[in-house]
């Protein structure tokens, strides 16, 4: 009994300690046979526990390293993405001013294009007007061919009177003569003018007509113009929108990018905490194993446990550990960046 209690102490559970007889010596070694089998029992299931602890974490921490290492890789990629955000954020807001001026500069070249319709409205005005004069022109000049057809006419009926006249209406024939000639002028001068104002209508006609054209030019100038200038104004608008969103996309990117960081940090902290308690886990696997349950060529499996004693004890739960899991679980995870 001795020697199994000296193997007991030195952590051989393997004996067996046997007690016979009804003496106050054999109850307390049937005590302590029962003390031991509790203990074999605890060091037993302590011990499976720890294995089923230490594989736990070892998975949780390489769980934990595979996590971090996804998380790193997203957090580089989210932060390359918010650079190529705020690239384009930039670009977005260039084009949207870009619109934003050639939509004026379109509405300025609209309102001047309706002022050259109206000039060109003028023009047409004062073409016809010429036109109107042109012809009045000419009817004053049938007039003075009439006048000039008639005076001479009247110079020929003189020139005969003063032939009949005889020597009396020489003079009389003279002026005739006179009249005659500047009515035969006044009609060639009429006949040219005539000609030029002909010429003069014609060619008014003609600008007439080419204002028109231009006129109409100028209508479906105004017309392409002002549709031009609605587009560019709704194109202005789209790209401030557009320009809105993708600053409220960059934002959105911006935190995911900080909230990745600092999931980073709570995944590196957490990788530490799995393998600070693998450790922990591996040092009590060590302290249990100290502690001999087998024998050769056997496995002792637990006892069957004896009728309840007064010697029976309870066995305490074990202490935490203390070491960097302990503290880790203690501290506080701040977030921020790495």
């Amino acid at each position: 009994v001795r020697d199994d209690i000296e193997r007991m102490s030195a952590g051989d559970l393997t004996g067996r300690i046997v007690a016979s007889g009804a003496d106050e010596v054999s109850r307390l070694i049937q005590s302590l046979r029962v003390l031991q089998i509790n203990i074999k029992l605890l060091v037993g299931q302590i011990k499976q526990s720890t294995e089923i602890v230490s594989m736990g974490a070892g998975e949780i921490a390489t769980g934990n390293a595979d996590l971090s290492a996804r998380t790193e890789s997203q957090a580089s990629s989210l932060e390359e993405t918010a650079s190529t955000m705020e690239e384009l954020t930039s670009t977005v807001k260039q084009n949207a001013e870009g619109a934003r001026h050639a939509s004026q500069l379109v509405i300025a070249t609209a309102e001047i294009a309706r002022q050259g319709g109206e000039v060109v409205g003028k023009v047409i005005d004062t073409m016809g007007s010429i036109k109107e004069s042109s012809r009045k022109i000419a009817d004053i000049i049938g007039v003075i061919d009439g006048i000039a057809f008639q005076t001479n006419i009247l110079a020929l009926n003189a020139a005969v009177e003063a032939a009949r006249a005889g020597e009396q209406g020489r003079g009389f024939a003279v002026v005739a003569a006179e009249v005659r000639n500047l009515a035969q002028r006044s009609a060639s001068a009429a006949k040219e003018i005539k000609t030029l104002i002909s010429d003069s209508v014609e060619q008014v006609e003609v600008g007439r007509k080419l204002v028109d054209e231009a006129g109409e030019a100028m209508d479906d100038i105004v017309t392409s113009v002002q549709l031009v200038a609605d587009i560019m104004s709704g194109t202005a608008a789209a790209s401030q929108q557009q320009s809105a969103g993708i600053e409220q996309v960059n934002q959105a990117i911006t935190q995911m990018d900080g909230i990745t960081q600092q999931n980073a940090a709570l995944v590196e902290q957490a990788a530490a905490a799995s393998e600070s308690m693998q450790e922990q886990a591996m040092k009590l696997a060590e302290l249990v194993d100290t502690f001999k349950l087998t024998q050769a060529g056997r496995t002792v499996g637990p006892a069957r446990r004896e009728p309840a004693s007064p010697a029976l004890l309870r066995v305490k739960s074990p202490p935490v550990l203390s070491g960097p899991a302990s503290a880790s679980r203690k501290r506080t995870v701040a977030g921020g960046t790495r």
